[in-house]
């Protein structure tokens, strides 16, 4: 059974009329930069200033992006995509923070976020970012292969301590664990950090995924580099394959710093290596698990008709397709009834700490072309369904 994209009955079968039309209101002002422009300074400044708004974000934009600010709150929406075959992938959505005081109360965080999704059969992952557990500074210096203090090393010390405690329960508990992407000023430590953990948990099964942003050009001889590491030390690689969330400010900073460009030239090179890392990764499915986390529906369609000509079944469990909570549903909904792994990602968090996360889904649906007039295309299709508007 193929996946209709342009089915919204299915799409948005989840969503009641009231929440339909908020969704056509915020991506009918996400269409103007200028206005999304407006709305994120405005939105920083009011959190800085602690002008009372937080009724007015949660009750708009937290409430399409996000799960809830509670544990407790996300469980609710996590349900109700449940209903549809959609899982969930735990995302406590707090960033940002700087001290080891911080970085030490996020880890129980995670742990009871394991803890429950381990008791639901509908939240097989939870992601976490190691900037979430690490000095960013600390992590720039590593990357720029500069000799750490005493001080740093122990510092890092307990940085890998951390992530540890964290996917040690995730595999105690069979949940899966995605370590998400960072800009590439840090991605060494963050990738050695991966590393470490897949070859401690990924012997049987795969517990622990890295992640490969193919807006970057090196990133598909970086993907085959680790296929073949992972098969020479003995477990097993989890591969989650993105395009990539940072490519403006990656852009910026090289021209700043006056160094080589880690982006690709066009989408459309990001889009071949992408579709060929996808297929590099379903050809290897004896080595790996692939988690692949697009809201292009061109490449979901590719992945899925490969599938099918290559007699993988759809509930293949090492294979996963993936979509932001609040975006793409006409793709996520859609591959779920047609039977195969879909999961949202679901962030949660204090309204406050939950702004960066946010203020980049804003960002991404005004600079990302044509995804926000899709959006808006099918949600206004399902209106008229509805014979809303």
């Amino acid at each position: 059974m193929k996946p209709e994209f342009d089915n919204t009955e299915i799409a948005f079968r989840y969503r009641t009329n009231k929440e339909l039309k908020k969704a056509h209101f915020l991506f009918s002002f996400m269409a103007s930069p200028m206005l999304t422009k407006l709305g994120i300074g405005a939105a920083q400044l009011s959190m800085k200033w602690h002008l009372p708004v937080k009724g007015l974000l949660k009750s708009t934009i937290f409430s399409q992006f996000c799960g809830g600010e509670t544990l407790e709150e996300m469980a609710a929406t996590s349900g109700n995509i449940s209903k549809y075959n959609v899982d969930t992938i735990l995302d406590y959505g707090v960033e940002g923070k700087e001290s080891d005081a911080e970085f030490d109360k996020a880890v129980p965080e995670f742990v009871k976020a394991i803890n429950y999704a381990a008791s639901q059969k509908h939240i097989p992952f939870i992601s976490l970012k190691v900037t979430g557990f690490a000095r960013f500074g600390l992590l720039e210096k590593m990357n720029s292969k500069q000799a750490l203090s005493n001080e740093e090393q122990a510092e890092w010390g307990r940085v890998a301590s951390r992530i540890d405690e964290i996917c040690g329960a995730a595999a105690a508990r069979n949940v899966m664990v995605l370590i998400d992407a960072e800009e590439t000023w840090i991605i060494d430590p963050c990738n050695q950090l991966a590393e470490a953990m897949m070859e401690k948990y990924n012997k049987k099964q795969v517990v622990v995924f890295n992640t490969y942003q193919f807006y970057c050009h090196g990133t598909l001889p970086f993907l085959k580099y680790s296929i073949e590491e992972a098969a020479k030390k003995g477990y097993l690689l989890g591969a989650k394959l993105v395009r990539g969330a940072y490519m403006e400010k990656e852009r910026a900073r090289a021209a700043a710093m006056k160094y080589e460009d880690p982006i690709q030239p066009d989408k459309a090179s990001t889009d071949r290596d992408f579709d060929a890392g996808v297929l590099l990764c379903l050809n290897n499915l004896d080595k790996l698990a692939v988690f692949i986390g697009t809201h292009n529906e061109k490449s979901c369609a590719a992945a899925v008709e490969y599938m099918e000509q290559n007699g993988i079944e759809p509930k293949n469990p090492r294979v996963f397709f993936s979509q932001l909570y609040g975006m793409s549903d006409n793709i996520s909904f859609n591959i779920a009834n047609a039977g195969y792994h879909v999961s949202k990602y679901l962030p949660y968090g204090p309204v406050k700490d939950v702004i960066p996360y946010l203020m980049r889904r804003a960002q991404e649906n005004t600079s990302v072309a044509g995804q926000t007039s899709r959006e808006l295309l099918l949600i206004q299709k399902e209106m008229k369904r509805r014979r809303l508007m």
